[in-house]
């Protein structure tokens, strides 16, 4: 059994000024009107879970003119605090009380599995690369100690080599080699994760495929790279030294796993190029439940499932193996129309939002 959260009090966050909701064990159904304030509900479970969104900026968080925000979740481990107070020239501050302790972040240790899936999820094998990655490493960081550290460590690095680039000093071939060699490190570290993660997916998303689809059909996933697995370092640095003049007249860095991606083949075949809208939809869905079974995995612990308005973007029959899938998780759901989903899940709360 994982956390289990049982209310949520945001105060000057988004479009709430001050609102608590109550949640039960099982299904959270939140319904209301287009811009009510359903999502901003689910981006409060992430913040008081993980401790950060996938929205904007901290900042951004805080209600107009509001001097900080604050949100306060009671959950069957206690509770959890997040504090956010703004600061000079559009920046803000935040900290964290979790079991009666200050924070400045929350650790993998501290954090609350959690799964999202929403409406842009649905692009996740026809949208661009970044879409993919970031399903790979937001998997990687609920789940390996210190990669959140290890992923930021890499963008400033990837920020840096960048800037390099586009002053271009005299001495730039010099200067290069250090965040060459520095990135070729980091980035084959990031680049093992990936590959060790597409692994275990491999393992069981087949068989979960032909289980939603009944088709039969074989699926893969591989990493799409131009460096060699066993040797990704030295040939990315390789490459890195190759590339300065071009990378020079980019003015970015072009190499790495930044520019790396997660592929898919059906049956062999790409599925981008091959796969209907009902199979690419089927994939995303199986890539979905096996995050979640995945994390609960590794972690020992259910996680929590927030499906942002996503359960009217599937038909019937999609709807029903979700429905199989997630029924013994504390899961929320956002909609305009309770009724689609009451249907699916008769033992469920409908909390109803208006601002």
């Amino acid at each position: 059994m994982g956390t289990v959260f049982t209310s949520l009090h945001l105060q000057h966050f988004r479009s709430y000024v001050d609102s608590t909701f109550e949640f039960n064990k099982g299904v959270n159904i939140i319904v209301g009107p287009n811009a009510s304030g359903k999502t901003n509900l689910l981006e409060g479970l992430l913040m008081v879970a993980r401790g950060g969104s996938y929205r904007g900026r901290d900042v951004e968080m805080i209600s107009f003119e509001a001097p900080w925000a604050r949100l306060q979740a009671e959950t069957s481990q206690g509770a959890r605090i997040v504090k956010i107070q703004r600061e000079a020239q559009d920046r803000s501050s935040k900290t964290f009380v979790i079991d009666e302790q200050s924070l400045s972040r929350i650790t993998l240790q501290r954090g609350v599995p959690i799964v999202l899936f929403e409406p842009n999820d649905l692009q996740l094998l026809t949208g661009s690369p970044e879409l993919r990655r970031l399903f790979l490493d937001d998997l990687i960081e609920q789940t390996i100690p210190h990669f959140g550290a290890l992923r930021r460590h890499y963008k400033r690095v990837v920020t840096q080599r960048n800037t390099l680039l586009k002053k271009q000093p005299r001495d730039i071939a010099e200067q290069l080699f250090v965040w060459n060699i520095r990135l070729s490190e980091l980035g084959g570290q990031i680049a093992r994760e990936r590959i060790e993660l597409i692994g275990q997916l491999n393992a069981q998303i087949s068989e979960l495929y032909d289980t939603i689809a009944a088709g039969g059909q074989t699926i893969e996933l591989t990493y799409t790279t131009q460096f060699p697995y066993d040797n990704y370092e030295t040939a990315l640095l390789h490459k890195l030294e190759l590339s300065t003049e071009i990378d020079v007249l980019r003015g970015f860095t072009a190499y790495g796993p930044h520019r790396d991606d997660l592929g898919v083949l059906i049956d062999n075949r790409k599925a981008d190029v091959v796969a209907s809208r009902g199979e690419t939809r089927t994939l995303v869905l199986a890539l979905k439940i096996l995050e979640l079974q995945l994390l609960e995995k590794l972690r020992g612990e259910r996680p929590l499932l927030l499906l942002d308005d996503v359960f009217s973007e599937l038909d019937s029959k999609r709807r029903q193996a979700l429905t199989g899938f997630v029924s013994s998780y504390q899961t929320f759901l956002t909609t305009t129309d309770a009724d689609i989903i009451l249907q699916h899940f008769a033992d469920s709360s409908v909390i109803r939002v208006a601002n």
